[in-house]
């Protein structure tokens, strides 16, 4: 997800030496909606819980974000438009190192506090530091329908920075390096699949390597592929149909995050407002990691305050409302103070960036 250019999303500001690259407006627009969306998910989390029985329609958005970073990596960073060297290479290790202790110390922190709040909608398993070890694992964190960690999504991430990052170097001399791996993926999980086995980090960082294999493809002829909106919808029925009568096995899911992309992305291109929401949703999408972060630390504030008091009928819809604005309100807020102080930039790069 990223967050300023965003750490696992978003590409930082280039130094002096590296030139400042364009961006992508549709794309800001992607993550943005996506991370609207997860406030939705988050929201339903909290306050309905597991009696809302349509989950697996949401299921495309954790992979959905590691199918972005994919894309940027390749579209972005290995486009011709940067240096591919060491710098490179440097930076993505830091990203992907940053995410993993961003990880760990944002669910250290749950863990602490966790006392004091109430559990989502499947986190039951927070106080065991069990869970943490095995999102670093295969990443099968889910018992039965309990998840042992908050914030999965930054390991898989994290892995596949670090993937990049070893990748970069050969890439200058073998230019399907990145296919190898992405093939190597592949016969990862079937490996696993025909061992009785699974890992959902391995299933992650496959999705992510497939957004970068569509990163490879020029910018323009992605437009091109995705401005067909009766077959996207059509292909979107079908998938919504095929999760309805079999749930999401793991094919469905990389089929489902493609097609939700492709949708969302194709929103962005076709809304050609330069209004305050589609402002709003852009700069939601250039800073998705603090969002996603965000997001969930004000879902656990709200969450306390809502069932420590009460309120009745009023819950639902007030905390519903106050998820999405305290999210917006917060991303508005880094946005404006950023230019404003060094201090505060810097401190937020050091996190973010």
């Amino acid at each position: 997800m990223g967050g300023t250019e965003s750490t696992a999303i978003r590409p930082a500001a280039p130094s002096a030496a590296v030139a400042r690259v364009s961006r992508i407006s549709a794309l800001d627009f992607t993550k943005g909606a996506l991370v609207l969306i997860m406030v939705y998910y988050h929201w339903l989390n909290y306050f309905i819980g597991l009696s809302w029985g349509h989950y697996i329609y949401l299921r495309f958005l954790t992979p959905s974000f590691i199918l972005v970073t994919g894309f940027l990596i390749s579209n972005v960073y290995l486009s011709g438009r940067r240096p591919v060297d060491g710098r490179l290479a440097r930076r993505l290790l830091t990203r992907g190192f940053k995410l993993l202790v961003l990880f760990v110390l944002l669910n250290a922190g749950k863990i602490l506090v966790g006392s004091h709040l109430p559990s989502d909608g499947g986190s039951a398993g927070l106080s065991r530091f069990g869970g943490i070890e095995e999102a670093f694992g295969l990443g099968n964190i889910y018992i039965r329908q309990e998840k042992l960690v908050a914030f999965y999504i930054l390991v898989p991430i994290g892995y596949l920075l670090i993937l990049s990052a070893a990748l970069v170097l050969p890439y200058r001399r073998f230019k399907y390096i990145f296919h190898a791996a992405f093939a190597g993926c592949f016969l990862g999980l079937v490996a696993l699949r025909l061992a009785g086995s699974w890992s959902d980090n391995l299933a992650m960082v496959f999705i992510g390597m497939l957004g970068a294999m569509v990163g490879f493809v020029p910018i323009e002829r992605v437009n091109r592929w995705v401005s067909h909106p009766y077959l996207l919808a059509l292909a979107y029925a079908a998938y919504v149909a095929a999760i309805t009568r079999w749930n999401v096995p793991f094919r469905l899911l990389a089929a489902g995050a493609c097609l939700s992309v492709a949708c969302v992305y194709l929103a962005g291109l076709r809304w050609k407002s330069t209004g305050a929401v589609r402002r709003h949703i852009d700069v939601l999408g250039q800073y998705s990691l603090l969002g996603y972060v965000g997001q969930i630390a004000i879902l656990q504030v709200l969450s306390a305050v809502f069932h420590r008091f009460d309120p009745g009928p009023a819950t639902l819809p007030v905390s519903f409302v106050a998820a999405f604005a305290l999210t917006m309100a917060l991303v508005e807020i880094v946005e404006y103070l950023r230019p404003k102080s060094r201090l505060f930039d810097s401190a937020y790069r050091f996190v973010f960036a």
